[in-house]
C-alpha cells in the first residue's frame, strides 16, 4: 500500500485547522473580516515560512509542500485566500532578489515580524494584458518615482510589503513588449499616505481586495528586484506559483464539497430511502470527485517541474484550469443535493460555493488559459 509522502504535513495542518471550527470562518465571513487569528496561528507554526530557505529562518520546502498546505486549509473549511499571497510572492523574492534583500527581509518574514502578502500587477485598463500596464517607475537619483493605478490588489491592509510591477522604459521604446518592465519591493507602511492611496472594493466573496493609486510615490532604488527592465520574466515566477497554488486550493475545495455532500446524501432520507442511493445523485458527485483527483495529479506535475527549475507555464495553467473546473462542479453538486439547506449559512456550503466560484475568473480566467494552451502548446495562431 502506497503511503502519502506528505501525510505529516496534512496531519499537522488538519490539527491546526481543527482549532478554528466552521463557526469561526462563518463569523469572519458574516463580518466581512480578516481571519487574523488563523493567519497568525499559521505563521507561528512556521507554515507561512514554508518556501523561505532554511539559512534565512524558513523551512526550505518546495512548491509541492506549499500546495499541500494550501489544499489542506481549504479542505478543512478555511480559505487560503487570506494568506496564500505570502507563498507565491515569496518565490519572486527568493529566486530573484539580491543577497542583501534576502538577508534583510526573509528572516523577519519567517519570524512573523513582516508579511509579504500583496502583489501589484493588474490594472483597470489592461487586465491580463500585463505588458501594456501604464504604471510607471522613473529613476531619479537614488529613488524611483511611481505613478499609476492598480486594481484587485489583495491583502494590502494586512501586509507590510508588496511586490509591484511597473514600466521603467516606455512601451514605444522597447524591442519586445515584455521588456522594460521592472519589479520593486514596496514598504506598504511607508507608502500609505506618502503617494499611495488604497480604496477597498466590496465584493461577493469575503476577499479583502483593493484599488491602488500612485501619485509620485518615491521608493529607494535599492528596492528594485533583479535587473531593471527584466521584471516580466521575474513576475512569471510568481504567477506560475500562484496558479499552481490556486489549483491546490481548488482541489481542497473540491474534496471539501465531495466529503460534505457524500456524508449528507448518505443520511438524508426522502421517500423512505437515502437520496445517495439514487444514481442521479451519485453520478454528479462521483464525476466531480474523479475530476478533482485528476486535477490533483496535474497540480503535482506543475509543482515537480517548478521545484526542479523547469519551465512549467503550461502545466501551471492546466492545473489551475482543471482544478477550478472540478471544484466548481463539486460545488454545484454539493449545493444541489443539500437542497434548501445548501443556502443556509450554518451549513457553510453557500460560503464555500462563493469562494470557489472566484477561481473561474482569477487569478486568470479559464478562457485565457485555453488561449495560452492553444497558442503555446498546440501551436495555433495567436487569437488576440
Amino acid at each position: 500500500m502506497q503511503t502519502d509522502p506528505h501525510q505529516d504535513i496534512r496531519d499537522a495542518i488538519r490539527a491546526l485547522c481543527a482549532t478554528f471550527p466552521p463557526e469561526y470562518h462563518r463569523r469572519i465571513d458574516a463580518e466581512r473580516g480578516y481571519p487574523e487569528a488563523f493567519v497568525q496561528a499559521l505563521t507561528e507554526a512556521g507554515w507561512m515560512a514554508a518556501l523561505i530557505p532554511e539559512e534565512y529562518g524558513g523551512s526550505g520546502l518546495g512548491l509541492t509542500e506549499a500546495s499541500v498546505i494550501m489544499e489542506e486549509i481549504n479542505r478543512s473549511g478555511g480559505n487560503s485566500g487570506a494568506c496564500h499571497g505570502q507563498m507565491y510572492n515569496m518565490t519572486t523574492l527568493v529566486r530573484h532578489g539580491s543577497e542583501e534583500q534576502r538577508r534583510r527581509y526573509l528572516p523577519k518574514i519567517a519570524a512573523g515580524e513582516l508579511r509579504l502578502q500583496s502583489m501589484g500587477v493588474t490594472e483597470p485598463t489592461t487586465g491580463t494584458d500585463t505588458t501594456r500596464i501604464k504604471t510607471t517607475a522613473v529613476r531619479t537619483g537614488d529613488r524611483y518615482v511611481i505613478n499609476g493605478q492598480k486594481v484587485w490588489i489583495s491583502r494590502v491592509q494586512h501586509s507590510d510589503l508588496m511586490i509591484l510591477l511597473a514600466r521603467t522604459t516606455p512601451l514605444a521604446e522597447v524591442a519586445k513588449k515584455s521588456e522594460g518592465l521592472s519589479i520593486f519591493l514596496v514598504d506598504i507602511r511607508e507608502a500609505m499616505g506618502s503617494g499611495m492611496t488604497v480604496r477597498p472594493i466590496p465584493n461577493m466573496v469575503n476577499h479583502e481586495t483593493n484599488e491602488l493609486f500612485f501619485d509620485n510615490l518615491e521608493i529607494p532604488a535599492e528596492n528594485l528586484i533583479g535587473e531593471e527592465g527584466q521584471g516580466f520574466k521575474y513576475i512569471l515566477t510568481g504567477l506560475n506559483a500562484e496558479r499552481t497554488l490556486i489549483a491546490a486550493e481548488c482541489i481542497g475545495d473540491g474534496y471539501w464539497f465531495t466529503d460534505k455532500v457524500s456524508a449528507y446524501v448518505r443520511e438524508r432520507q426522502v421517500f423512505g430511502r437515502p437520496i445517495g442511493q439514487n444514481q442521479g445523485v451519485q453520478f454528479p458527485i462521483a464525476e466531480a470527485f474523479i475530476e478533482v483527483e485528476a486535477a490533483s495529479l496535474m497540480r503535482f506535475e506543475a509543482c515537480r517541474m517548478y521545484d526542479a527549475g523547469q519551465p512549467c507555464g503550461a502545466q501551471a495553467n492546466m492545473a489551475k484550469y482543471l482544478a477550478a473546473k472540478a471544484s466548481w462542479e463539486a460545488a454545484n453538486a454539493c449545493l444541489q443535493f443539500h437542497g434548501g439547506f445548501g443556502f443556509a449559512c450554518e451549513y457553510d456550503v453557500e460560503r464555500k460555493f462563493r469562494e470557489t466560484r472566484l477561481y473561474q475568473v482569477a487569478p486568470i480566467s479559464t478562457n485565457l488559459i485555453l488561449s495560452y494552451v492553444a497558442e503555446h502548446v498546440l501551436g495555433l495562431p495567436r487569437s488576440f
